[in-house]
C-alpha cells in the first residue's frame, strides 16, 4: 500500500497533467474527445479540494461496524 497521502498524490497527479500539456509530442496530436486535459485539472482540483476538506478519522475502532 502507498504510504503517502491522498492530497500528495493528487499534487502529484496534477503535475503529471501539466506536464503532459507542455509536452511538444503531446501539443503535436491532433486529440478529439469528451474530456480535455482542462478537465482532467479540474476534476484533480475537485478532488483535492474534497480530500483537504474532509477530516474523517477512520482509524477509530467500529467505524466501519
Amino acid at each position: 500500500m502507498n504510504t503517502q497521502s491522498l492530497p500528495e498524490l493528487i499534487a502529484q497527479a496534477q503535475q503529471l497533467v501539466t506536464q503532459i500539456r507542455q509536452h511538444p509530442q503531446y501539443q503535436r496530436l491532433q486529440m478529439d474527445c469528451d474530456v480535455t486535459l482542462g478537465d482532467v485539472r479540474q476534476f484533480f482540483n475537485n478532488l483535492q479540494w474534497s480530500a483537504t476538506a474532509s477530516t474523517v478519522d477512520v482509524s477509530r475502532e467500529g467505524f466501519f461496524q
